[in-house]
């Protein structure tokens, strides 16, 4: 049930699946007209695994909070939390519901960056395979607690502009789509954020086969304090 409201719901497709189409896309026709190199790598190769992060994030906590925090509002959450279905049966559908679309996502992702001639790390694929879900997974942990975070102490209308804009910013100056590298001293302070934290790992398992510790340490304390923060003051109603 989860899983078919998120896809029926059209705000979600459009963050989950038109926009990361679109970057993806448009950044690597951009990129190519005017012969930028990013890193001594081909934009394409460097920009899929960045657009793949920014879908795990646009699904773990912008939909998720918006979902959420209008279920709230309109009290599903109360009287789902009132049924014989237990809390945590609530919770656990919906990150299995997350899983799902977040799988979909990097399905049509990878098949759009394969069109468009990217070419993943052939170094050990064992490995870039393995560093890739280890990304996906801790990835997903930190942004859907600081999304139920976000949607469990605002109200539903709040949490969608904070939601939307949080996800534009990130987008834009977090690190997530473009190496932290491309941002100049401002680096220092953007390879803290999540998104950057994802998008560094993503690009380690894709571009070099390997695992980015720091980034992955990053996320799971990122995943921590969101979780403990969800813990602490989400309110079914």
């Amino acid at each position: 049930m989860e899983a078919r409201l998120m896809l029926r719901n059209g705000e979600q497709l459009l963050l989950a699946l038109v926009i990361p189409v679109m970057a993806l896309v448009g950044g690597v026709a951009g990129a190519e007209r005017l012969g930028i190199d990013l890193d001594g790598h081909r934009p394409v190769d460097v920009l899929t695994p960045g657009v793949l992060a920014l879908a795990v994030m646009s699904t773990a906590f912008t939909s998720i909070a918006i979902a959420t925090g209008f279920e709230r509002r309109y009290g599903v959450i109360k009287r789902l939390g009132a049924s014989p279905l237990p809390r945590h049966g609530l919770l656990l559908g919906k990150v299995v519901a997350l899983l799902n679309v977040v799988a979909l996502q990097l399905v049509l992702l990878v098949v759009v960056g394969l069109t468009l001639g990217w070419e993943p790390s052939s170094l050990s694929p064992a490995i870039s395979v393995g560093a890739t879900a280890l990304a996906v997974a801790t990835g997903t942990w930190a942004f859907a607690s600081l999304g139920l975070f976000v949607a469990g102490v605002m109200r539903a209308e709040a949490t969608l502009a904070l939601a939307n804009l949080v996800y534009l910013l990130m987008m834009a100056g977090g690190g997530v789509v473009l190496p932290t590298s491309s941002y100049g001293q401002a680096a220092v302070f953007i390879q803290w954020l999540p998104s950057a934290a994802l998008g560094d790992a993503m690009r380690a398992a894709l571009l070099d086969a390997s695992v980015d510790g720091r980034a992955v340490v990053i996320l799971l304390a990122w995943a921590v304090l969101g979780t403990l923060l969800t813990a602490r003051t989400f309110s079914w109603e």
